[in-house]
């Protein structure tokens, strides 16, 4: 358990309270260990991602994490350490190679989106994200000693690129067997490696039809037509801005869990940041977290059935209007409202 900083807290805490009750559903007896990382991490170590955390992580079978992110760092350029570079260090040490956003729509909140309904209802696809590599990770990094230029590097090998494609191909088998690559190769090396390498791959599953967008005609794409996507993978920045575009087809940032699948153990999480301003104040939508947390009995614990029990659960929580403001702002429930609901329904289904 890596609750992190703002909302983090709060929103893991539901989360355990739904884990523990589908245990109990399940046969799973589950044990947990709790660490730091991100500013709290900072202003108690000095450092955003301390060793004792990530042996916790290397010892675990999957981490639940809750935030990242503090104003106090956000607005202070000159930053010697930064909250953030806990959550690069986690990826790298952790091996964790491929996030995956799945972006659904939930019929009783397809009203709440920004998009119209007819555009939105029916949106169900997954976006893989390359993690690792990229302009996030790439050196040479840095300023120019006058402090005038500043520059960053964007590298990618064949193996990083294959190991993503083969995933996302996983997925797409499993799904409706279309997958579409995103990329810039008319102007990117990186790019045009990416798009070689999924020509390689692609013969190997004859079954799934494969097409290849341009991130900007994706960025529009994704906002006029989101149900002619199945199974979307692209790198790392380009991952990093398309799924939080993508976030908003659900109408709210509260609803969308992800799983960052590692080497060595795999991370779950929601998509939202710490949101600071609510930290403390019991209001924030706890729903990506345990979805999160259904995606770590999925892809970690081998359970369908436990996802299985905490997608319903959610669902009958939305029809039922037990939710947080940013779903309904006239009569919302409170973050442990939500938790204990969800973990009710559990225990009595």
């Amino acid at each position: 358990m890596l609750a992190g900083d703002g909302i983090g807290p709060e929103i893991t805490r539901q989360a355990v309270k739904v884990i523990d009750q589908v245990c109990k559903k399940t046969g799973y007896m589950p044990e947990y260990g709790e660490g730091l990382v991100g500013a709290v991490a900072i202003d108690k170590t000095g450092d955003p991602y301390p060793e004792e955390t990530h042996n916790l992580c290397m010892g675990s079978d999957a981490v639940l994490f809750g935030a990242i992110g503090d104003p106090r760092f956000d607005n202070d350029p000159k930053a010697k350490v930064r909250p953030e570079k806990g959550l690069l260090e986690m990826r790298q040490k952790l091996g964790l190679y491929a996030n995956i956003r799945p972006v659904m729509t939930f019929e009783s909140l397809v009203h709440k989106s920004p998009l119209r309904e007819d555009i939105v209802a029916g949106a169900d696809f997954i976006a893989v994200r390359e993690l690792t590599g990229g302009i996030y990770f790439g050196r040479p990094q840095g300023r120019s000693e006058d402090g005038n230029t500043a520059y960053d590097t964007c590298v990618y090998h064949r193996y990083e690129i294959e190991r993503i494609c083969k995933l996302a191909f996983g997925f797409a088998m499993k799904r409706r067997k279309k997958l579409t690559m995103v990329d810039k190769a008319n102007v990117l090396a990186t790019s045009r490696l990416w798009r070689e390498t999924m020509q390689e791959l692609a013969p190997s599953y004859p079954e799934v039809e494969v097409e290849y967008m341009f991130v900007d005609n994706a960025a529009m794409q994704i906002i006029q037509w989101p149900k002619r996507f199945d199974v979307i993978v692209t790198e790392n920045m380009f991952g990093d801005i398309l799924t939080d575009e993508a976030s908003v087809i659900t109408g709210s940032l509260g609803m969308l869990p992800s799983a960052s699948i590692g080497v060595h153990t795999s991370v779950f999480e929601p998509i939202h940041g710490s949101y600071p301003q609510a930290a403390g104040k019991n209001i924030a939508n706890p729903v990506a977290t345990v979805l999160s947390a259904a995606m770590m009995f999925e892809h970690a614990l081998d359970s369908e059935e436990g996802g299985r029990l905490i997608r319903r659960a959610v669902e009958a929580s939305l029809e039922a209007g037990v939710v947080t403001g940013d779903i309904d702002s006239t009569d919302p429930a409170s973050t442990e409202e939500v938790g204990d609901w969800l973990a009710g329904w559990i225990e009595k289904s």
